[in-house]
C-alpha cells in the first residue's frame, strides 16, 4: 500500500500505545470536588457569571467568552460553587476557577435527541459557539472562530485529524472505534458549515481497525468522505504536516491552513460537535488517556472537566511504582507537572505517569545536523539555539523562530541532549519583548 506522509523531517519515537489501547472507554465516577478553570481554551480566559454559594445545573453556563478568541465554560455537574480561587494548570497558566461540590444525585441530562437537520449554517455555528466547543487535539482553539470563513474565501478541503501521533495517547483511536457513527455525523455537520470540495480523514497506519470501521460506515451511508491512511511519522498530527500529507499543499511561513484552502478539525472535536447539535450538550467532559509504565491499570476515561489528576490516577488503579514524572498530554509536546491536585481541562488529552529510562547528560553541540534533518518546518535548530543562548533574540526571530511548532523533534534527535525546545520557547518570549 502506498502510504502518504509529510515531506520534511519528522521522527519515529516509540509508540507505547499498548498500555491503554486494548480497553474500552470507561466513565469516571463523579468526584467529591471539581475545579473548573476559566482558561479552558486558547485566548482570553472566560468571564465568570456565577458567584460563591450559587447552585448550578449540569451543562449550565458559568462563564462567558471575554473576547473574539475565547469560549464559554459550562458546569460539568449539578452542584454548589464552594469557592472561587486561583489555580495553576498543568501548562503553568494561572487563572480563576470555580470549586464545585456535586449534588449527591446527578440528573440525567442531554439524553433527548434534537432535530437539527433543518438548521441553517448560521444556526449551526451559533450552537457550536453556545456549547463552548474548542479544538480537542491540544490547541483548544475556539471552533466557531476556526470554521467561520470570511467572505470571499473558499474551503477546498476539510481535513479531519485522526492521526494521534503522540506516543502513549489512544483516546482518539478508541473514540473512532466505539463512536464511529457519531464521529461521522459530527464531520458532516462541519461539512455543511464549510461546504468543502473534499472531506478527508487522515489516520496513521497503526489504526487500521479505526480506518476500516470508518470506511465501512461511510460506504454504508454513501457519505462524501475519504479515508486517507498515512505512514507513521511524528508530528503528522500537526496542521501543517497533516495538510501536506493528505492534500499535498504546503503552508507558507506566517500563513494559516485557510490560506491554502484547508481547515483541520480533530476527531474528538467532531464528536463534541455531534453531541452539541444532536443532544444540545455543552463541552463539559472529554476522553483522557491515563497511562504510562507507572499506572497500574491504564485506560481511556470519560472524565468531567475539572476532575483532579489524582481522581483519574486512582480510578486507573493508582501507581504501580513511583513515577519520575507526571505529564499532561503526550511526552513530546505535553507539560510536565508535579501536583496531583491539578484539574484537567478541555485540552487534556492524556495523563502520563512515567519513569526516566536514562540519566541523560548534556554536552556541547556536535554540529551533526540531526536536528536540522528532523525539523518538519525546515528550520535550523542548532543555529537558533546558538543565537538564543547568546541573547541574540532579534536575529533568531529574523531566522523564522516564530515558525517553530515546539514539536520536540529536534530535542528527541539531539545526541548532545540539548534543551532545544525549551530554548525556542524562551527565545520566543524574549523576542516578543524586544
Amino acid at each position: 500500500m502506498n502510504l502518504s506522509t509529510f515531506r520534511k523531517g519528522g521522527v519515529h519515537p516509540p509508540e507505547r500505545k499498548e498500555y491503554a489501547n486494548s480497553k474500552a472507554l470507561v466513565r469516571l465516577p463523579i468526584p467529591s470536588e471539581l475545579v473548573v478553570s476559566m482558561s479552558q481554551h486558547l485566548g482570553a480566559p472566560a468571564k465568570p457569571i456565577k458567584e460563591k454559594g450559587d447552585h448550578v445545573e449540569k451543562g449550565e453556563k458559568i462563564a462567558l467568552a471575554s473576547s473574539f478568541i475565547s469560549a464559554d465554560v459550562h458546569s460539568p455537574v449539578s452542584g454548589t460553587i464552594k469557592d472561587i480561587r486561583k489555580v495553576t494548570m498543568a501548562n503553568s497558566v494561572t487563572c480563576d476557577a470555580f470549586v464545585i461540590e456535586p449534588d449527591p444525585q446527578q440528573p440525567e441530562a442531554f439524553t433527548k435527541k434534537v432535530d437539527y437537520q433543518d438548521y441553517s449554517k448560521e444556526k449551526l455555528l451559533e450552537e457550536i459557539k453556545d456549547k463552548g466547543i474548542v479544538g480537542l487535539g491540544g490547541a483548544t482553539f475556539p471552533l466557531h472562530v476556526k470554521i467561520t470563513i470570511p467572505a470571499g474565501r473558499k474551503v477546498d478541503a476539510l481535513v479531519i485529524n485522526g492521526v494521534e501521533c503522540e506516543p502513549y495517547l489512544t483516546a482518539d483511536h478508541r473514540l473512532m472505534l466505539e463512536r464511529t457513527k457519531e464521529v461521522l455525523e459530527g464531520i458532516m455537520i462541519c461539512n455543511r458549515i464549510l461546504n468543502p470540495a473534499r472531506t478527508i480523514i487522515g489516520i496513521e497506519e497503526n489504526k487500521k481497525d479505526a480506518a476500516l470501521a470508518l470506511e465501512k460506515e461511510i460506504e454504508l451511508r454513501s457519505l462524501p468522505i475519504e479515508v486517507c491512511l498515512l505512514r507513521m511519522k511524528y508530528p503528522q498530527g500537526d496542521e501543517k504536516q497533516l495538510i501536506n500529507a493528505t492534500i499535498g499543499r504546503e503552508i507558507p511561513s506566517g500563513k494559516l491552513p485557510l490560506d491554502v484552502g484547508a481547515v483541520v478539525v480533530n476527531v474528538g472535536t467532531t464528536y463534541a460537535v455531534y453531541e452539541a447539535l444532536a443532544y444540545g450538550k455543552p463541552l463539559y467532559e472529554r476522553i483522557v488517556t491515563v497511562t504510562g509504565d507507572c499506572i497500574a491499570q491504564p485506560c481511556n476515561v470519560i472524565a468531567p472537566i475539572g476532575a483532579k489528576v489524582k481522581n483519574l490516577i486512582a480510578f486507573a488503579g493508582g501507581f504501580s511504582k513511583e513515577p519520575d514524572k507526571l505529564v499532561s498530554g503526550g511526552p513530546m509536546m505535553g507539560f510536565a507537572f508535579y501536583d496531583e491536585e491539578t484539574p484537567i481541562a478541555k485540552g487534556t488529552s492524556g495523563i502520563l505517569a512515567i519513569t526516566d529510562e536514562k540519566d541523560y547528560r548534556k554536552s556541547a553541540c556536535l554540529n551533526c545536523g540531526k536536528c536540522v534533518a528532523a525539523c518538519p518546518i525546515g528550520l535550523v535548530p542548532t543555529k537558533l539555539y546558538s543565537l538564543i543562548t547568546h541573547a541574540r533574540y532579534e536575529e533568531a526571530m529574523a531566522n523564522h523562530l516564530m515558525d517553530c511548532k515546539e514539536c520536540g523533534c529536534c530535542s528527541f534527535s539531539c545526541p548532545a541532549h540539548l534543551d532545544l525546545v525549551h530554548a525556542m520557547k524562551f527565545g520566543k518570549r524574549m523576542g516578543r519583548k524586544k
